[in-house]
C-alpha cells in the first residue's frame, strides 16, 4: 500500500527558505506521477509542482522560487522553497498517482497528511 509523508514545514519570515520532504513507502518503482500541492484556509487546493514521468510543471506563481527533487535511493520527493512570501502560507501536501498526465487534485488517488508552511511579512 502507497503511503506518503511529508515533513519540513514551518514559520519563516517572507524572503526565508523551507524545504519540504515526502517520503514514500509502497511504491515499487520510481515512474509515477507526483506532486506538491497546498491549500490555504478558505481556498482550494492548488497545484505547485508536478513531476510527470521526469517532465517537470512548476504552476507560474512559484517559478523561479520554488524547486523539486527527487532521491531515488531514498524513496523521497523533496521541495526546496526559496524567497518566500506570505502568499505562500498554506498547508503543503505531496500527491503520486501512476497515470501519466495527471494533473488535477481530483485525479491523484494517494496523498500525505500535509506539513503546514507560515510565511509572515
Amino acid at each position: 500500500q502507497v503511503r506518503l509523508v511529508e515533513s519540513g514545514g514551518g514559520s519563516v519570515q517572507a524572503g526565508g527558505s523551507l524545504r519540504l520532504s515526502c517520503v514514500a513507502s509502497g511504491v515499487t518503482w520510481w515512474r509515477n506521477c507526483m506532486g506538491w500541492f497546498r491549500q490555504a484556509p478558505g481556498k482550494e487546493r492548488e497545484r505547485v509542482v508536478i513531476d510527470d514521468y521526469g517532465t517537470i510543471t512548476y504552476e507560474d506563481s512559484v517559478k523561479g522560487r520554488f524547486s523539486v527533487s527527487k532521491d531515488n535511493a531514498k524513496d523521497t520527493l523533496y521541495l526546496q522553497m526559496n524567497s518566500l512570501k506570505p502568499d505562500d502560507t498554506a498547508m503543503y501536501y505531496c500527491a503520486l498517482d501512476f497515470r501519466p498526465g495527471t494533473r488535477s487534485p481530483a485525479d491523484f488517488n494517494y496523498w500525505g497528511q500535509g506539513t503546514q508552511v507560515t510565511v509572515s511579512s
